[in-house]
């Protein structure tokens, strides 16, 4: 089951029957897949329902007063739009009866220029494994859906993270496992560094192909995120072909999996249902510039060094990285190991062979061999 508040870009909600858009609820013979979408508000325009879709209508009502008792995924999706994927065991939902016992939760963080669709595939190979698990996945600020939320105070790492510690408190969940790609890495980081509570112990962390410390940018023919920002911004907000901006983004010198990743981005500019004659971005770039340069000076590795009891952190490196792993940081990670060992905290190093920055994508099987460990 995949449980959604589907934010919109915009602010708009994901329930609009003046554009016949409508919430399908599963039956009881759904499986896995099944997809339960909350709107950001809790108004329902049900009066404009057509005699074919009262039925419907009037699901989404009994849905909707629901949550509307319960507050709490009306609420969430002030904070961030996220998705809920959970396993066919698992019987929990913040809407439902709180009597019955809360599952293993783990939260996913995607990179910059990233939404939470990043990892939907990932996540929902997880649930079918770990059928008793369920994973939370985000848009973090400035990005996806979330992008239309607003935010007050700097975008960086710090309050990327709170963002994150905010909604699993609304949420009414307590993570066990976090997992973070590139700068979602150091958010999960920052996370620990930031609250004893929502945070079970004991919790393991994943970072995902990034240092705790300085961001050193890969060699000469990667692709640099600054640089990618850079150009993003100089491009218009709305567009007429996807194409034509993947091809913009290559002839700069990136490569084509990046350009191709990037547009992902564009969400039709017109009405539901209709052709698109023009294309507009999700994210905000000025915000998102403000985060990288915060990922990039973030210095997090007190909590590596240091780390709190019942805290395991655990680093990725992709052996063909986008970043370059300096010598120093590879001797303080494993230095740490020892010490974190002798103070019954922990701190693991790995390698995910036959990959390169973008694990998910690269070798999904061999990082998915490589986490199992946590849900198990």
């Amino acid at each position: 089951m995949v449980i959604s508040n589907l934010t919109g870009c915009g602010g708009h909600a994901a329930v609009s029957f003046g554009e016949r858009r409508y919430l399908k609820l599963p039956s009881l013979t759904d499986g896995f897949n099944s997809r339960i979408s909350f709107p950001s508000t809790t108004q329902l325009a049900v009066g404009h329902v057509s005699k074919t879709d009262k039925k419907i209508g009037v699901r989404m009502a009994l849905v909707n007063e629901r949550v509307a008792q319960s507050g709490s995924l009306a609420k969430a999706s002030e904070i961030l739009a996220f998705d809920l994927v959970q396993g066919a065991l698992v019987k929990w939902s913040s809407v439902m009866d709180k009597s019955l016992p809360e599952p293993p939760t783990a939260v996913f963080l995607h990179g910059i220029l990233g939404s939470r669709k990043n990892w939907g595939t990932f996540t929902r190979r997880l649930a079918q494994e770990f059928p008793t698990w369920q994973f939370l996945l985000v848009d973090l600020r400035c990005h996806g859906d979330s992008a239309s939320i607003k935010k007050t105070g700097p975008n960086t790492v710090s309050s990327t993270a709170l963002d994150v510690l905010k909604l699993v408190r609304q949420l009414r969940i307590t993570p066990r496992v976090l997992v973070g790609h590139s700068f979602g890495g150091k958010v999960a980081l920052s996370m620990v560094e930031q609250a004893a509570k929502p945070l079970a112990r004991p919790v393991r962390v994943w970072v995902l192909d990034s240092t705790p410390g300085k961001v050193r940018p890969g060699g000469d023919g990667e692709d640099h995120p600054a640089e990618l920002i850079s150009v993003l911004n100089t491009l218009p907000k709305e567009v007429s072909s996807k194409r034509d901006v993947v091809q913009a983004l290559v002839q700069k010198g990136f490569s084509k999996d990046v350009a191709q990743w990037v547009v992902t981005n564009l969400r039709p500019s017109g009405p539901l249902g209709s052709t698109p004659s023009t294309f507009s971005w999700t994210f905000d770039l000025n915000g998102i510039s403000e985060m990288y340069q915060s990922y990039e000076e973030m210095n997090l590795w007190k909590i590596v060094e240091d780390v709190p009891g019942g805290v395991h952190v655990n680093f990725l490196k992709a052996e063909r990285s986008l970043h370059r792993w300096a010598l120093e940081d590879l001797q303080r990670i494993h230095a740490a190991e020892e010490l974190a060992v002798e103070e019954g905290g922990g701190v693991e190093m790995h390698v995910l062979e036959d990959a390169g920055h973008w694990v998910h994508a690269d070798n999904p099987d061999g990082l998915f061999r490589i986490l199992a460990s946590s849900f198990r």
